[in-house]
């Protein structure tokens, strides 16, 4: 059984709104297990490549047509 999210998108949402409308860019955001959302002013660089996750080979491995 899953547990409840600790946080929602529209709490991400609203921060990410919040920090655009003070007129400061968002270089990225951070969300701990236990929900604490941290966003990080900035430009997002266009050279970084996306975070690894440890789920996506899973994910991906998952998502990969079945052939039996």
């Amino acid at each position: 059984m899953r547990r409840p999210s600790k946080f929602k998108k529209t709490d991400v949402t609203r921060a990410a709104k919040a920090i655009l409308a003070a007129g400061i860019g968002i270089a990225r955001v951070e969300i701990s297990r236990d929900g604490v959302i941290v966003v990080v002013p900035g430009k997002p660089r266009e050279d970084a490549a996306p975070a690894e996750n440890e789920w996506d080979e899973v994910i991906h491995d998952a998502a990969a047509p079945q052939i039996r």
